[in-house]
């Protein structure tokens, strides 16, 4: 029987999706953000619970630009501070021996002979256990942090397929069997096995040789998170696994659908392996589920949601009726996510206000509310008719919902033969290939 996958989404930030959190007694990840225990922690009993990985979200800048909305993000703790998870990883790696580790780093910024070299360095010091979440930086603010013009949403992805090949050139130009480390003929590398990069591209170009041998997995695992029609060709082409943010069964099904087409359609020989975004919200009762899943809802400000969400889609919502529909509109943002957020219902467009507080607890993620045994029935469920590989979950509280779900939900899921009960190898890929 297949396995469903799971990796666990994390920002380094007092939160992770849900907003408000760090103001329930029982959150930890505000007072434990810069304590290397509480992160380290966290990845222990992610391991003990079978998880493929840790997936860290996270984005350059802060995404208002009004100031006044700027302030309200900052004191509502809303991915503020954000720190950076390349220095955090570390920390997890070095007290786990087989859970995998995903960093976002965007293509804007940050030449791809750095990025290279970065996630190349971080894949051999974990022995194999990172992978690399592509973004393109869709936020506008995050080109103006970094005094650059942003291009237009295709043309990212354009500039994105050559920062990769200049990417994967570098890895497999420097095989690991070039290290010889041989004192009697005083060699330390055989430079007959080195590939200088020659690469003149539209818009990037590199000449260099790399300088850091691939690791024991090969290249860092590609994740990536494009679900429009340009970002779906992208991920499609390069991805590992493709990371989407669909709140519905019937949506999830279908974006596996147009996931396996546009694959085909480019000639791939595999099928996409697509993680979903998914929340659990546990409960010894039903009623205690439902309970806790209202008060986290609750608790969103309306306007820094309204923010959020407005920035990852490229619009203005300070000036929209927060009780009117939200409308399909051109943007030059996250054309994807805003596909998923107008369908987040189903049978009409959100309101602004559902729309904004649906995002500010569960950031686009499908959420499963109840037991144990009923979240364990609906993950099955969801995995089974949409076709997905495994999802990627999104905690509300922190470390307590990390806990609930490996202590209560991963147990029932590992007795039906679901979830691993062993790791069949060290390495992140090896924890992807995993079948039984």
């Amino acid at each position: 029987m297949s396995l469903i996958h799971f990796n666990q989404i994390l920002v380094f930030s007092p939160i992770t999706h849900t907003q408000m959190t760090w103001t329930d007694e029982t959150d930890r990840q505000a007072s434990g953000l810069v304590s290397p225990q509480y992160w380290q922690d966290i990845a222990k009993k992610l391991e003990a619970g079978g998880f493929d990985g840790v997936f860290f979200a996270d984005t350059l800048s802060l995404a208002d630009r009004d100031p006044a909305e700027a302030r309200r993000t900052m004191e509502a703790g809303a991915l503020f501070p954000r720190m950076d998870p390349f220095a955090l990883i570390p920390y997890m790696a070095s007290v786990t021996s087989h859970l995998g580790f995903g960093a976002t780093l965007s293509t804007a910024g940050t030449p791809p002979f750095l990025a290279a070299r970065r996630l190349a360095t971080l894949d051999n010091m974990t022995g194999g256990r990172v992978a690399w979440n592509v973004v393109t930086s869709h936020v506008k603010s995050d080109y103006d942090a970094l005094g650059l013009s942003q291009p237009d949403h295709d043309t990212r992805y354009d500039v994105a397929d050559e920062y990769m090949e200049i990417c994967y050139r570098l890895w497999d130009g420097f095989p690991r069997d070039a290290l010889v480390m041989d004192a009697e003929r005083r060699m330390f590398v055989d430079a007959t096995k080195i590939s200088r990069v020659e690469f003149s591209g539209k818009y990037l170009n590199c000449d260099a040789y790399p300088v850091t041998m691939c690791s024991p997995q090969g290249r860092p695992l590609i994740f990536q998170a494009g679900q429009s029609g340009r970002g779906l060709e992208f991920a499609a082409t390069h991805a590992d696994a493709i990371y989407a943010l669909q709140s519905r069964l019937a949506s999830m099904t279908a974006f596996v659908t147009r996931a396996r087409e546009t694959a085909a359609k480019l000639g791939q020989k595999r099928d996409p392996r697509i993680f979903f975004g998914l929340q659990p919200i546990v409960g010894g009762t039903e009623e205690e589920a439902r309970a806790r899943a209202e008060a986290l809802k609750q608790r969103v400000p309306i306007d820094v949601a309204m923010s959020r969400l407005g920035a990852m889609i490229g619009i203005d919502l300070s000036k929209h009726d927060p009780d009117k529909p939200l409308e399909e509109v051109s943007t030059e943002a996250s054309r994807g996510i805003l596909m998923a957020v107008l369908d987040s219902i189903g049978d009409r467009a959100p309101t602004v206000r559902e729309a904004a507080l649906h995002w500010g607890v569960a950031y686009g993620s499908g959420q499963i509310v109840g037991t144990p045994e009923q979240v364990a029935d609906e993950i099955e469920r969801h995995w089974r008719e949409s076709g997905c590989y495994g999802f990627n979950i999104s905690p509300t509280n922190n470390p307590s919902s990390v806990i609930d779900f490996v202590e209560e939900v991963a147990p029932i899921l590992r007795k039906r033969g679901l979830m691993r009960d062993g790791y069949a190898g060290t390495t992140y890929r090896q924890n992807l290939d995993q079948k039984s």
